[in-house]
């Protein structure tokens, strides 16, 4: 017989120092529930502006600071119920105020869709006209010009009001995913190579089984996994097909050239740019892997490497230390480089409670960082005590220190940054970990290891995230195209991506046509190409601060400090970084090939 299932924890019984401090955005439920009352109010105030908001500068002004305010307000108000449910999307209350929310957003946002149509109403000599009547306006042009900028894809006012009007039900495909991963999802037990009971989880199986030593394990977990993935892949594929018609269906209202011109609009990049990460590291990274896979399979001594298996450790007795605690002074030491200010905000962030990362029943999985303007970062995470959490870890410190660093010197409309930008802070914070780890050492067995880590980064970011997108980019042409999403379809879009770029290097087995059911990505526009185009960049900017030292490092804090008044390629442009040409991602290609390099002449 074997040991009885290790039971998870419910979030009440979770040690409050393994949590977040939500009192630091409001002190209670009540207060929520409050405040969120209070900035409908102003919200409905601001509607008074509606058929004038733009018949002087003078009048403009005073709605946008009034929007400003209440902005900041439904901000904080947001995250909170975000955060509540991420923690535990099964309480019964973290629903209904999510559901309150989604309700609440909708009737601000169809409050304050005459604002969009009002602006672009306006001529072009009429809408410069406004900077000259209010000099004032100017702290708010960026924010002016991108909605401008937006005319010739807006639709008639009432049209606006009425797609305004549904967007609880817009959204309501990511909320119907999530609600199901978090709250309906349950795994079998399996068995471990000495036949005991394991409980498994979405958590568990990607913080820890995947980067299991044993065969067996990795196996059996997979096994697992994948079966509950195969309870509910027609649901998913109904809810994901719906979403990517929504996306089309809106792109061919506006008059898009296509839904990728859409999607890529507030990315602020061209099409290009977008192909030119998908095309080059599909086709050129390809080759690298394989011989990676293939030096897997021979130091596991494995007959064949299975897709399973890809995430296995090279040297499976050697685990230096890596608990929560034990890796704090290690990331601190790390991003030392960027100076003592930036490290403050580490430190900050470990003693203020701003990381939630205890693993309970009904949290989400995965990580991420969210920076309510006005408030500091919150980091979810669900630590498993291996480097590659402590890879993520850092990873997520290097959002929360940038939105640290751009909220404190932009407005709020000035603050989002383009999601092809935004990886790049974080995953340069990766960059230093490994370069620091590397330096601490001269054993050949470490290097190996550290080697490992930093190829868990480009692992990540170009191949889990690169073959998203490229799976996406498909999916998008065939809805283009009419062709049915059904299960069957995407489960094989997905296997053909997964095996054009492993060739025959990796035994890729039918379930893993199921992999494009494990990410949220998809329901976020084009993001995960967004990861590859971040590194590409961070890979490119810690090298130069490597060779070049202080005067590198300045450039990148100051772009840190720019928000979003500036577009991607201009804001990597200030670090002497040019992403509209394919040179930065052939390099970062031929970095990753090196490390492979490096890894197969330590194991020779």
């Amino acid at each position: 017989m074997g040991a009885a299932v290790t039971n998870r924890l419910s979030r009440s019984e979770v040690a409050i120092e393994q949590t977040w401090n939500l009192n630091d955005l409001y002190v209670s439920r009540e207060a929520w529930q409050t405040a969120l009352k209070k900035t409908l109010a102003d919200f409905d105030a601001i509607k008074g502006y509606k058929g004038h908001s733009c018949e002087s500068g003078t009048t403009l002004l005073a709605c946008l600071l009034a929007l400003e305010t209440a902005y900041t307000d439904v901000v904080q108000i947001a995250n909170y119920v975000m955060l509540r449910e991420a923690e535990d999307g099964i309480d019964p209350v973290n629903q209904e105020d999510s559901m309150t929310f989604g309700a609440a957003d909708t009737q601000i946002n169809l409050a304050m869709s005459f604002l969009d149509s009002e602006v672009m109403a306006l001529e072009e000599d009429a809408f410069k006209k406004l900077f000259t009547q209010e000099p004032k306006l100017e702290i708010f042009r960026l924010f002016l010009e991108d909605k401008y900028s937006k005319k010739k894809h807006m639709l008639l006012p009432k049209t606006e009001e009425a797609l305004a009007a549904l967007g609880e039900l817009t959204g309501a495909p990511y909320g119907i995913y999530s609600m199901s991963k978090a709250a309906d999802m349950t795994f079998d037990s399996f068995k471990d190579e000495q036949g005991n009971d394991v409980a498994n989880s979405f958590a568990l199986f990607e913080g820890k089984y995947e980067f299991a030593s044993n065969a067996v394990v990795r196996g059996n977990a997979y096994e697992s996994f994948t079966k509950t993935l195969g309870k509910y892949k027609n649901t998913y594929a109904a809810v994901y097909a719906t979403e990517v018609k929504k996306q089309v269906a809106l792109s061919r209202l506006r008059n898009y050239e296509s839904v990728t011109h859409m999607l890529l609009e507030p990315h602020k990049v061209s099409v290009e740019m977008y192909e030119n990460q998908l095309n080059i590291i599909y086709k050129e990274l390809a080759p690298h892997m394989r011989r990676f896979a293939k030096l897997k399979e021979k130091q596991l001594g494995l007959e064949k490497i299975r897709f399973c298996d890809l995430k296995a450790p090279f040297d499976a007795e050697f685990n230096p230390s890596a608990t929560y605690d034990s890796i704090r002074e290690t990331i601190i030491g790390a991003v030392g480089v960027l100076g003592e200010d930036y490290q403050a905000i580490i430190k900050q962030a470990y003693n203020d409670r701003w990381i939630d990362y205890c693993d309970n029943i009904g949290k989400s999985t995965g990580a991420f960082c969210t920076t309510p303007y006005g408030s500091h970062p919150y980091i979810l995470i669900s630590y498993q005590d291996n480097m590659r959490s402590a890879f993520t870890l850092a990873h997520e410190l290097g959002h929360a220190a940038h939105f640290v660093l751009t909220n404190k010197e932009q407005r709020i409309f000035d603050t989002e940054v383009s999601t092809y930008f935004v990886e790049t802070p974080s995953t340069i914070n990766e960059m230093f970990l490994g370069q620091y780890l590397m330096k601490q050492t001269e054993d050949p067995q470490m290097k190996r290891w550290v080697i490992m880590q930093l190829l868990g980064t480009y692992y990540h970011n170009f191949v889990t995230h690169l073959l998203e997108a490229e799976f996406q980019r498909r999916v998008y042409k065939m809805a283009e195209e009419n062709i049915s999403l059904t299960t069957k379809a995407l489960c094989d879009t997905k296997l053909a991506v997964i095996r054009g770029f492993w060739g025959d290097a990796v035994e890729v087995d039918e379930a893993a046509g199921m992999t494009w059911m494990r990410q949220p990505h998809y329901y976020m526009g084009l993001y995960p190409y967004t990861y590859s185009a971040g590194l590409t960049a961070s890979t490119a900017i810690a090298q130069q601060i490597s060779e070049e030292g202080q005067p590198s490092v300045d450039k990148w804090l100051n772009v840190l400090k720019s928000g979003g008044t500036q577009k991607p390629e201009d804001l990597l442009k200030m670090v002497g970084i040019d992403m509209t040409t394919p040179a930065p991602i052939i390099k970062a290609v031929d970095y990753v090939g090196g490390l492979i390099s490096q890894l197969e002449a330590l194991y020779a």
